[in-house]
C-alpha cells in the first residue's frame, strides 16, 4: 500500500512552520496513543505513521530531501538503512518521541517530571494576603499583625503523618519509586503508583490529628513590616511563611499585596503628591500667605503672589513621599483654586460693581480674549 504524505498524516499544509508542525504533531500523538484507544485495533499504527511522519518533518535536512523527491528520498532507508543525516529508523524514532513524551503524557500519567520518582515530600503552596493602608502609613512605614488561614505542620506527628512515632514505610508496589511501569506495544510506560498515590511511601497507622497529611488547618498570627514609601500593588515576599509542605516537605512563601486608600487631601503620583488649595478672590488680586498641610502632619506657609490664577502651581520641594527602599524623596505640588464668592450681602454687591467699573483694565486676560473674538466676529461679517 502506498505510503500517505507526511503533511496529510500530521494533518497540516505544505510550507508549515515548524511550530506548526510540532502543534500539529502532539495533538495526533496524544489523539492516537494506544493508551486512549483499547477499543482501536489500528491506533497503534497510526500512531507509529504519525511518529514516522514527524521524525522526517522535524528535521530540516531530510524535510528539504522529502520537499523535493517525497517518499523516494528515504527509498531504501526504512528498514534500517541509511537515511538522510546518518540515522536509523529505530534510534531516530526512539529520539523523536522522546523529545516531546513528557510534555504530551505527563499529566495523562500522572508524573510530575524529570525522569525520576516523584519527592516523598511536596513544597507547601503560596499565599496571598492583601493589605490596605492609608498614605500616611505609606509615607512612615507601619508594622501590622495580621491572621492568615493556612496549613502547618502537624505537632502531633511533626509532619511525617504517622502515628506515635512511627515511620512511613517503603511502598512494596513501587519501591520507593513512586511510579510503575507497564509495557505497551514496544512502549513502556510509567503511571503514577496507585498505592501510594506517587509519594513512594505509605503510612500504615496514620496520625490521628492529621489523617496522615502531615499538616492541619490552623490561623497563623504574623507581623509585617511595611517599608516607607510602598505604593498599590507593591509586593512584599515572606519567605516560609505559605502553607506547610506535605509529609514534612518546605513551606510555600506569603506575599503580601498593598493598597493605597485614597487621600481626601492628597493625590499621589509616584513619589509625587499634588494639593488643591482654595484661595480667596482678594488673597489671590493682591498676593498674602496661606497655610497648607503636609503628609508628615505638619503645615508650612506659602507666599501667594499678588494676581494669582487658578490652576497656578507651586512646588515644594522633598515634600512628597520617599521612595521605596532610597532615600530619595519625592516633591509636593500646590495648585491654587481662586474662589468666588457667594451668598453675598447687599453691601458687598455694591462694593464688587464699584470695583468691577474701577478694574476695566486690570484684566489683561479677558481684554486679550474679548479682543480676539471681536477679530473673529469682524472676519466672519467680512
Amino acid at each position: 500500500m502506498a505510503k500517505r504524505d507526511y503533511y496529510e498524516v500530521l494533518g497540516v499544509k505544505r510550507g508549515a512552520s515548524a511550530e506548526e508542525l510540532k502543534k500539529a504533531y502532539r495533538t495526533k500523538a496524544k489523539e492516537l496513543h494506544p493508551d486512549r484507544n483499547a477499543d482501536n485495533p489500528q491506533a497503534e499504527a497510526q500512531f507509529k505513521e504519525v511518529n514516522e511522519a514527524w521524525d522526517v518533518l522535524k528535521d530540516e535536512q531530510k524535510k528539504a530531501a522529502y520537499d523535493r523527491f517525497g517518499h523516494a528520498a528515504f527509498e531504501g532507508g526504512m528498514g534500517g538503512g541509511p537515511r538522510p543525516g546518518g540515522y536509523g529508523q529505530q534510534g531516530d524514532f526512539a529520539s523523536a518521541f522522546s523529545d516531546v513524551f513528557e510534555d504530551l503524557f505527563g499529566d495523562f500519567m500522572g508524573r510530575g517530571g524529570g525522569g525520576g520518582g516523584r519527592s516523598r515530600a511536596q513544597r507547601g503552596s503560596d499565599l496571598r494576603y492583601n493589605m490596605r493602608v492609608s498614605l500616611e502609613e505609606a509615607y512612615t512605614g507601619v508594622q501590622k499583625t495580621i491572621s492568615v488561614p493556612t496549613s502547618v505542620t502537624c505537632d502531633t506527628c511533626h509532619g511525617t503523618g504517622a502515628e506515635g512515632g512511627t515511620e512511613p514505610v517503603i511502598c512494596p508496589t513501587c519501591n520507593g519509586m513512586g511510579k510503575v511501569r507497564a509495557q505497551q506495544g514496544f512502549f513502556t510506560i510509567e503511571r503514577t503508583c496507585p498505592t501510594c498515590n506517587g509519594m513512594g511511601q505509605i503510612i500504615k497507622n496514620p496520625c490521628r490529628t492529621c489523617g496522615g497529611q502531615g499538616r492541619i488547618q490552623k490561623e497563623k498570627q504574623l507581623s509585617v513590616n511595611i517599608p516607607p514609601g510602598v505604593e498599590t500593588g507593591t509586593r512584599i515576599r515572606l519567605a516560609g511563611e505559605g502553607e506547610a509542605g506535605l509529609r514534612g516537605g518546605p513551606n510555600g512563601d506569603l506575599y503580601i499585596f498593598i493598597e493605597v486608600k485614597e487621600h481626601p487631601l492628597f493625590q499621589r503620583d509616584g513619589v509625587h503628591l499634588f494639593c488643591r488649595v482654595p484661595v480667596s478672590m482678594p488673597t489671590a488680586a493682591l498676593g498674602g500667605e496661606i497655610e497648607v498641610p503636609t503628609i508628615d502632619g505638619g503645615k508650612v506657609r506659602v507666599k501667594i503672589p499678588a494676581g494669582a490664577q487658578s490652576g497656578k502651581q507651586m512646588r515644594l520641594r522633598q515634600k512628597g513621599m520617599p521612595a521605596l527602599r532610597s532615600s530619595n524623596t519625592g516633591d509636593m505640588v500646590i495648585e491654587l483654586a481662586v474662589e468666588t464668592p457667594v451668598n453675598l450681602t447687599a453691601r458687598q454687591r455694591e462694593l464688587l460693581r464699584e470695583f468691577e467699573k474701577l478694574s476695566e483694565e486690570n484684566n489683561p486676560e479677558s481684554s486679550s480674549f474679548f479682543g480676539k473674538v471681536k477679530g473673529f466676529w469682524d472676519g466672519m461679517k467680512g
